[in-house]
């Protein structure tokens, strides 16, 4: 008989090797205990709490490969649907516009092509007029090379056909510019004496032309030195454009704050505080976009009109009493002034209602003042009675 090793001859270590045995043998031959070796990398568990473990309540297993196990989804919150309120997005209702519309020319660099952009959500609705956007965000004055906006201004008015020209320019020319064959720098002498002649030589495209014209101006922008020659800029822009009869647009306020200083934030054309700038200082944001607009938006009418089309235009089935809006020449009638001191021109010697004015006996207290400087005796203790009355002594 073969005799075990020593140690193995201990009743509990017996017990536990038995226990073992057994328990391996169930956990070989159950189902589950495969299965789970199977789909162990797509099972999820949730942990137990010490709550859990006292009182129960344990969690099921959610498992993705298993189709006897459901998996329980949370519902999800439903995003609420965007906005179409036009104060909210900032755009405006669209509307065809006319066959024979008033076409707005907008030329200029990157901030010409901002002032577009919101020009053309501000005269959405408007069937009469059509901004017409050609623009160079890397052009300027400076660099003609690059693109020449005289030459290139008479081309697109020969094109457009517009009725207005709006111009705005200078973000891109704070550099060297080439005068009389050789490098200036920037504002010196012979720079400032080029550079008036050029602007005045894109006027003088739009007066060849007899097209009314508006310069923008620039804004105020994040570096203090770009802020100090745009204003600078913005002088030479508003004395040519005055000179040579057009409108200059002086925009700065809408971009400053109280001290002229540059701000990111502030009010649109609501008056709500919004980002008015971009990040970088330099670009505008949709409300920026339209709030420059805005600035355009009410001399352009005052020049070409507005495209809406007037009263005795409108359908015959609107709901307009076109006699009492518009009066005609001959409803007008020249009626003489009447003077205050002749009242007989009005058909009468006496007021209507002298009748029901109360009769009194003597002058009134205005009548004694006026006629004869009387005043009226004031009552006893009041601060203008001056009337002095002795005060008797007690006897004794």
């Amino acid at each position: 008989m073969r005799t075990l090793p020593r140690g193995w001859t201990n009743p509990f270590l017996l017990r536990l090797l038995v226990l073992s045995a057994l328990a391996c043998a169930f956990l070989v031959t159950d189902p589950a205990f495969r299965y789970q070796g199977i789909a162990h990398a797509q099972e999820v568990r949730e942990r137990r709490s010490i709550i859990d473990m006292i009182f129960g309540g344990r969690k099921k297993r959610v498992t993705t490969s298993n189709p006897s196990v459901t998996r329980v989804k949370k519902p999800r919150k439903k995003k609420s649907a965007p906005a179409s309120d036009p104060s909210v997005t900032g755009a405006e209702v669209e509307v065809v516009k006319q066959a024979d519309a008033k076409k707005v020319l907008v030329v200029g660099d990157f901030m010409a092509s901002a002032l577009a952009d919101g020009l053309i959500v501000a005269f959405a609705s408007d069937p009469g007029i059509v901004i017409e956007k050609k623009t160079d965000g890397s052009s300027g004055l400076v660099r003609d090379d690059h693109l020449d906006w005289p030459q290139t201004l008479a081309s697109h008015i020969a094109e457009v056909k517009p009725a207005l020209v709006v111009i705005m320019l200078g973000a891109n020319d704070r550099q060297q510019m080439v005068a009389n064959g050789k490098r200036e720098k920037f504002q010196t002498e012979p720079w400032k004496v080029e550079y008036e002649k050029r602007v005045a030589a894109i006027i003088d495209v739009t007066r060849q032309n007899k097209i009314p014209f508006v310069w923008t101006g620039l804004p105020a922008f994040s570096s203090p030195s770009l802020s100090a020659d745009a204003a600078t800029l913005n002088n030479y822009y508003r004395s040519k454009a005055e000179f040579a009869g057009g409108e200059f647009i002086d925009i700065w306020d809408g971009f400053a704050d109280e001290n002229g200083k540059f701000i990111a934030t502030g009010s649109d054309i609501n008056g709500q505080p919004v980002r008015l700038r971009g990040s970088d200082g330099l670009s505008l944001t949709r409300a920026g976009k339209r709030k420059i607009a805005f600035y355009v938006e009410k001399p352009i009418r005052k020049l070409i009109g507005s495209g809406l089309p007037a009263i005795s235009q409108l359908n015959a089935s609107a709901n307009v009493d076109q006699a009492a809006v518009v009066p005609t020449v001959a409803d007008i009638v020249s009626v003489p002034p009447i003077s205050l001191m002749d009242p007989d021109l009005d058909g009468g010697a006496q007021l209507l209602d002298a009748a029901t004015l109360p009769k009194t006996h003597g002058g009134s207290p205005r009548d004694k003042l006026i006629e004869k400087g009387e005043t009226v005796t004031p009552p006893d203790g009041r601060v203008d009675d001056f009337k002095w009355t002795p005060v008797e002594e007690p006897a004794g």
